[in-house]
């Protein structure tokens, strides 16, 4: 008779989550700036959230720090307005730098790794909500979505996000002036590919604009929590 050891239990149950994992990462947008100077450490954490299967991590430049003699050659306008949507959907008047948020929902300040690390463990530890796989063909991108545990009413953006996996930045000027820095996931551009009611699945394609890796978003209107994401494959 075949006997499953207790190791053999162990990893057995090591790959499913692991795989679980992979299939439901955590999303964690860094809001970072050049011109910052306590900015680097969370630049660096970054690196290490590239790296791992379990999330998807993205950097996202904002422009607010550029009038003190640096302007951020990463930054968009677009990323300080969505960081001014999390600020509002949390109760705040203020934004910052840096600031890390998870799934759409906790933000974490500076880089307080052991906090985000609970936080990433609690959200891979919850019931997933809705599944996305996203596959690419060329520049063409096909998303498939399908409901698992979603609230009734409610309306989700199908949100295509491309990033540059390392750029590069030699500061001359500001508070960070000298410095040689790399950056790890710097969004490039976002899309949003369509919306989605939630209610049964449904398939949406968009376009890329460069040959830039790309991941899926699929978040409540008006930067609400983030229900599902997946790297583009």
């Amino acid at each position: 008779m075949f006997r499953i050891t207790p190791v053999t239990v162990f990893v057995s149950l090591f790959l499913a989550t692991s795989a679980l994992a992979e299939n439901d990462p955590v999303v964690v947008e860094l809001f970072t700036s050049q011109g910052c100077s306590s900015c680097p450490p969370a630049d660096e954490l970054m690196h290490d959230l590239a790296q791992r299967d379990d999330v998807i991590g993205l950097a996202l430049h904002v422009d607010y720090w550029d009038y003190i003699g640096w302007k951020d050659e990463y930054a968009d306008p677009n990323h300080t307005l969505r960081q001014r949507a999390y600020a509002r959907q949390g109760g705040r008047s203020m934004i910052y730098t840096p600031q890390m948020v998870i799934n759409g929902q906790q933000d974490v300040v500076g880089a307080k790794s052991q906090e985000l690390e609970y936080l990433i463990d609690a959200h891979l530890k919850a019931a997933p909500e809705a599944e996305v796989v996203a596959t690419r063909s060329g520049n063409d991108v096909t998303v498939d979505v399908t409901p698992v545990e979603l609230p009734e009413g409610e309306l989700f953006d199908v949100r295509v996000v491309q990033y540059a996996p390392m750029r590069h930045a030699s500061i001359r000027r500001g508070e960070l002036a000298g410095h040689e820095l790399d950056y790890a996931n710097v969004v490039d551009t976002w899309q949003v590919a369509g919306q989605w009611d939630g209610v049964a699945p449904q398939k949406f394609s968009a376009v890329l604009t460069s040959d830039l890796p790309a991941v899926v978003l699929v978040q409540k209107v008006g930067h609400g929590p983030i229900v599902a994401a997946t790297k583009v494959k």
